[in-house]
């Protein structure tokens, strides 16, 4: 993802399909676009249904809310989700800062 929007969410009423829709929704408001990948940190996904890989590591989760791929990243804070457009490399680029 080149281009992304961060949202915090800390609602705790609110699941996090719910919270990646109200991100969805304002992202495509404010850019026009509908986002399609969304980093959160790996506590806000349960990752004990992920199966080990092939290297004995286990792979990183996706999961799929709406239309919206979410991948797990340690680079995102917890309560916080990186949303956007798919470049194809499924990395976010690094906050400058």
């Amino acid at each position: 993802m080149k281009i992304g929007m961060l949202w915090f969410d800390n609602d705790p009423k609110c699941e996090l399909p719910g919270k990646i829709e109200r991100a969805a929704t304002y992202y495509q408001k404010k850019y026009g676009r509908r986002p399609d990948l969304c980093f959160v940190h790996p506590c806000m996904i349960n990752t004990n249904a992920s199966p080990v890989g092939d290297n004995g590591e286990k792979p990183e989760p996706v999961l799929i809310a709406g239309n919206v791929e979410v991948r797990a990243n340690r680079s995102v804070l917890p309560n916080h989700l990186w949303i956007g457009i798919n470049n194809g490399n499924n990395q976010p680029n690094r906050l400058a800062g």
